[in-house]
């Protein structure tokens, strides 16, 4: 097996990208084309990783590069046992908290307020550093959220209800990141019951948006396809915010199913869709980021996936320059931007 190489494992251990990827070269025999195939990068960039011009960060491509490089699970790769497994999964009393909820109508919202401020900079410093290290902490806090449902009733409740379920969906993100597919689908259906409990549309779509997200990067998307139309069809209500993203959605698993046509044609819906709501305070609050170059990239992100560079490395070259402190994004976008330029 690979894996046994001494040398190899000993660069996994510290995280020494340049090396793990000259290592398993070495061990393997194959040139920096194939082993860009196995982990989803093309050959320029393996080769800037190996000469220490470029870095990873990304939980994202180190999830990839765990998959693509079979790492066994004793370096990190697929949970070890259930101890390992279930640091992952949530908490069965949280659904006991929530199953006694409109009971007294008595909390204090000014904790849930302030906790959802804290969720909001977590938010934003999960697309610097990551999710690994701020699991613990966001799972506390989701841990007060559902202590004071029980406690509350009416309007309050579903504040709560809502609080809850986006923790449950950065959880979700954060486990997916770490290639915990079975944990983050976990965390969804519970982020998806406290949206459908509270009548929140918004956050019920995008919990679906979601699950189709992973369904296609997990290699399935007649799944992704039939998830993303029912995340668009799921209310009438839905904030022209939430509409885009679950139309793009639409537009990605499409391409992958070959269905160009439709792809394009979705592609400028959920385009001028985000261009409806420019501000921050007028989207929910999990789609922050969906700014205007954000639409702009979604669309150079359909032009990639039918396959037409051209468009693809025009977008990613033109919006890349404005996408200011998302550094792990901005890695991701300059990767699809050089792959784009190549195949063009």
């Amino acid at each position: 097996m690979l894996w046994t190489d001494v040398r190899l494992r000993a660069a996994w251990a510290r995280s020494d990208w340049a090396a793990v990827f000259r290592e398993y070269r070495r061990v393997a025999g194959i040139s920096q084309l194939k082993l860009g195939e196995l982990v989803g990068m093309p050959q320029p960039h393996i080769s800037a990783i190996e000469n220490g011009r470029r870095q990873i960060t990304a939980a994202e491509v180190i999830s990839r590069i765990t998959e693509g490089l079979q790492v066994p699970e004793e370096l990190g790769g697929i949970a070890r046992n259930a101890e390992d497994l279930a640091k992952w999964l949530p908490d069965p009393e949280l659904r006991e908290r929530v199953a006694h909820t409109y009971a007294v109508g008595r909390s204090d919202l000014r904790t849930a307020e302030w906790i959802g401020r804290v969720l909001a900079e977590h938010r934003r410093a999960e697309d610097v550093v990551g999710g690994r290290e701020l699991w613990p902490v966001v799972k506390s806090q989701l841990d007060a959220v559902t202590r004071l449902i029980p406690e509350s009733a009416g309007r309050a409740a579903d504040r709560l209800m809502i609080l809850a379920g986006e923790h449950a969906h950065w959880l979700s993100w954060v486990a997916a990141a770490q290639g915990q597919y079975g944990a983050a689908l976990a965390w969804l259906d519970l982020a998806h019951g406290w949206a459908t409990d509270a009548g929140d549309g918004d956050l019920g779509s995008w919990v679906i948006r979601v699950r189709s997200y992973y369904a296609l990067a997990k290699g399935d998307p007649i799944r992704a396809l039939r998830t993303a139309e029912a995340a668009r069809r799921i209310s009438n209500t839905l904030s022209p915010a939430s509409l885009s993203v679950a139309t793009h959605a639409v537009c990605m698993a499409s391409a992958a199913l070959g269905e160009r046509d439709q792809a394009r044609s979705l592609a400028d819906e959920a385009y001028d869709l985000a261009l409806q709501v420019p501000d921050e305070e007028e989207r929910p609050d999990w789609l922050y980021w969906l700014e205007p170059v954000r639409a702009r990239l979604h669309l150079a992100d359909v032009a990639y996936a039918v396959r037409d560079w051209q468009a693809a490395a025009e977008g990613f070259r033109e919006a890349i320059p404005e996408l200011a402190g998302y550094p792990k994004d901005q890695e991701y976008y300059q990767m699809r931007l050089a792959d784009a330029e190549r195949r063009a």
